[in-house]
Parts: structure tokens; C-alpha cells; sequence
């Protein structure tokens, strides 16, 4: 299993500029394997230490931070010596002991010669900083779910993948069956290493909707083990409520739908805290498309699940969809295939989305992001119904020269002659790209060449 972010690992180990790396994710993403991979490739020694699991860890950092005292103390632990520049030094589930999340600092200011990698959830984490953590010294890395390319990879189809990568459309599209094909398998898997795997080994879809049902519940169990314990019930009442929120016409997250007579102050920790897991993730609207969006955010927000397979098997998404052609593109409104494209936007891409409405609400633009100096709108549509009413009122209120939509038809750039309004007849013009649902991860070399 290839991951993207190996790059990126690579790019930390060789800088000189190097602090301690700290590897963030939610539970069961692959934080551990990628570690234990990367420095059995790239090192010649790996010092592998789980926080949770190696008896007297807590010891070695109850005393001071005196580095030359704990190194020898690690390598005992580890049963590994430490050398500097042929060692890496994993600290697994750091966040089980909060001295060493501190000693990360002492790491960086004294013993940079060493090469130090720390993984924690996202939600321990969360819960250290500004309990001597070590701001500023240390670098971080966020763990996504496979993207769709990554899935491609590990199913055995190297060659779809390195096709998509060529960005020649005219041999892409002689396989545009195939990669629609496995889209619908992504879109029921997912990205979580453990159903991928078992799709690559098996394809059997009924263990895989086992896996996710354990990984749902395991989170589920998190609520009542790690939450302040007056929100559980507040936790799980948002949680579960994602698939029919998503599922809306308008996904804008309502709280009357929760219980009746919701307030948003109730839910606020909640949602928080579910944040804080990267279990989901707030999509806020833009009132307008101007740089920077955050400075233009509004209290409406869109909740994302982490992962789309995750939110199929929330959805007791059945396995007849899957074959069923094109109909799981457009499963509850065109739900996952909003989720499959925000998560292709953050994995591949490194984009923090908005999305935009009208006033009234009769139109809205899906996602809104900066890529580069442009602000590009960017709509999303399950099928090849390419009606793009939203789209065009949004183009043409704020004169953009650039949109996105991505769909399951093919790839073409339209130039689009408009009229601004019936009392403006002035002239206007923008580029639409047409991006094929299965092709996301050639958006930002897309957007670079126009």
C-alpha cells in the first residue's frame, strides 16, 4: 500500500530545517503501518515505541528533559540502538504520555541530529495543546483516508492509476468504464486501510461492511470513554444524524433536525469534539467569494463525515447499489458523491472548502476555494445531467473567469458566453472545466493550465 503523503515524509527527512514530525489522524487510518514502513525503507534502523504498550515509558519521561539521559533509556525500551541520521525514533500513541509530547521540544532544541516521529489520534492530541505543548517545535502531517488514486494502487490497478496521473484524456477516456467502475467500488469501501485492504485481497463487500460497522462502533465506544461525559448523548445524537443531513436537498446542517426545538449552543461542543476526533469536519459558508474566504465566514455550515465508505455503512448503503450502475452516484441526493469530491479536495489538493448560497437559497454552489490567487467555484453533480443553474447565477454575480464541475461526464473546458442580467447586457465570459468524478486528482495540475 502506497500513500501519497510518503512524499512529504521524505521531504522532512532530508530538510535541514527538520523538527520532530508529529503525524496526525483518526483511529484506524494507517498512522502506525506508516510509520513502521517509512522508516523500514528509508533507515537502516527502526526504534519502534508504542506509548500505550511499553511498560515504564512513563518513567523515562517523568524526570527531566535532558535528552542524553533519555535516549539511552529509549533504546532499552526499544531494544534498538538510536543512532543519529541511520535511526528513526517512533513514539507511538504519544498522547498516553503528555511528558512525551513535551519532550518533542527538547528534542528539537537540543538533539535535532535526531530523526523523531511521534503519532497520536487527533482527538489526544487536540486535548494536550496548551498543556506544555511544544509549540512551534514541531512539524506536522495529517493522515487522510486513501484518496480514490491511493485506492486504484492498492487494488492492483497501478496502471489506471499512472494513466489518470498522464492527464491524457484521449486514452484516459478509452477506459472510462473501468475507472467509473471502480469509483462505485471506492465509493462503498472507502478509504480506511483495513476495508481496502480486504477489498484488494477478497472483494468481498459484505466483510467489508463488517469492518466498518466495527470501526463505527469502536468511535462510537470513544464517545463514552474520552468525551466529557454530560455530552455523550449530545455526541451521538449528531453523529448519527449525518446521513440524513447530508442526504438534504440543502445540506446545510440543521439542528431542529436533531430533536425538535434544538439550539445550536447545545450541540456546540458536540460538534466540536467530533471535529477535534476528525470524525467529521465543518464545511462553512462564504457570503461572498473574495480572499480570504475566512474572513467572509458565516455561522451556516455543512458537516462532512470523515470518510465516504464510513458514511455508506452509516447509511446502510446496500449492496445491490453498487451494482446497480450509475444509481449509486446519486444514492440519497448525490450524498457521497459530495463527500467522495470534498475529500478528494482536502486529500489530493490540500484545499480548505467553503461553500457559497443565495439569500434565498434557491441557489448554491457546493464547494468555493482558493487555489492560488483565484477563487474557483466548484459544483458537484452525480450524474451527467449538466444543468448548472446555481453555477451560472454565481459566475455571473461575481464575474468569475474560472469554475469546476465535476461529473460523470467527460472532460472538456467550455468557454461560456453569458449575459450579466436582463438590464446589463454587457458581455461576459468564463472557463468551465469539466472534470470526470473519477478524475479529481488531476484538479490542481488542471487548474495550472488555464
Amino acid at each position: 500500500m502506497e500513500r501519497r503523503i510518503e512524499k512529504e515524509m521524505m521531504n522532512w527527512k532530508d530538510s535541514p530545517e527538520r523538527k520532530p514530525l508529529l503525524l496526525r489522524g483518526i483511529r484506524q487510518v494507517g498512522k502506525t503501518w506508516l510509520m513502521k514502513s517509512f522508516g523500514a525503507k528509508h533507515f537502516k534502523k527502526l526504534a519502534y515505541i508504542s506509548c500505550d504498550k511499553t511498560p515504564r515509558i512513563k518513567e523515562i519521561f517523568a524526570g527531566d528533559f535532558d535528552i542524553q539521559r533519555i535516549v539511552p533509556m529509549l533504546e532499552i525500551a526499544a531494544q534498538c540502538s538510536i543512532v543519529p541520521g541511520e535511526t528513526l525514533l517512533v513514539l507511538d500513541e504519544i498522547q498516553e504520555v503528555p511528558r512525551a509530547v513535551t519532550a518533542l521540544k527538547y528534542f528539537h532544541e537540543d538533539a535535532p541530529q535526531y530523526h523523531v516521529m511521534a503519532a497520536g489520534s487527533l482527538l489526544g492530541v487536540a486535548d494536550l495543546e496548551g498543556t506544555g505543548f511544544p509549540v512551534g517545535a514541531v512539524d506536522f502531517l495529517d493522515l487522510h483516508p486513501l484518496t480514490f488514486s491511493e485506492f486504484l494502487e492498492s487494488s492492483g490497478q497501478e496502471r489506471l492509476a499512472a494513466l489518470l496521473q498522464s492527464g491524457s484524456w484521449s486514452d484516459i477516456m478509452i477506459f472510462k468504464d473501468t475507472f467509473t467502475e471502480y469509483l462505485r467500488y471506492y465509493l462503498f469501501t472507502g478509504g480506511m486501510p483495513e476495508p481496502v485492504v480486504m477489498f484488494a485481497e477478497h472483494r468481498d463487500f459484505r466483510k467489508i461492511r463488517k469492518i466498518q460497522q466495527t470501526l463505527l462502533k469502536s468511535y462510537d465506544n470513544d464517545f463514552a470513554k474520552h468525551a466529557p461525559k454530560e455530552i455523550v448523548p449530545r455526541i451521538r445524537l449528531v453523529w448519527n444524524s449525518i446521513p440524513a443531513q447530508l442526504g438534504k436537498e440543502n445540506r446545510k446542517f440543521i439542528f431542529g433536525a436533531l430533536r425538535k426545538g434544538a439550539r445550536s449552543a447545545e450541540f456546540e461542543m458536540a460538534i466540536q469534539w467530533l471535529c477535534n476526533a476528525g470524525l467529521t469536519s465543518m464545511v462553512y459558508c462564504a457570503s461572498k467569494p473574495d480572499i480570504p474566504l475566512s474572513a467572509y465566514r458565516e455561522n451556516a455550515f455543512k458537516l462532512m463525515s470523515a470518510d465516504v465508505g464510513l458514511l455508506a455503512a452509516q447509511s446502510h448503503l446496500d449492496l445491490d447499489t453498487i451494482i446497480g450502475g450509475s444509481t449509486i452516484f446519486e444514492e440519497f441526493k448525490g450524498a457521497l458523491t459530495e463527500q467522495y469530491v470534498y475529500q478528494q479536495i482536502v486529500s489530493e489538493c490540500n484545499f480548505v472548502p467553503f461553500y457559497w448560497a443565495s439569500n434565498d437559497s434557491q441557489c448554491e454552489i457546493d464547494f468555493l476555494y482558493q487555489a492560488g490567487k483565484r477563487m474557483i467555484p466548484h459544483e458537484v453533480k452525480a450524474g451527467e445531467n449538466l444543468r448548472s443553474r446555481s453555477l451560472m447565477f454565481f459566475s455571473r454575480k461575481y464575474r468569475v473567469p474560472l469554475a469546476v464541475r465535476t461529473s460523470m461526464a467527460d472532460y472538456r473546458i467550455d468557454n461560456i458566453n453569458a449575459i450579466i442580467s436582463p438590464n446589463d447586457q454587457t458581455p461576459y465570459s468564463f472557463k468551465l472545466l469539466n472534470l470526470p468524478l473519477y478524475a479529481l486528482c488531476r484538479l490542481q495540475d488542471e487548474l495550472k493550465k488555464i
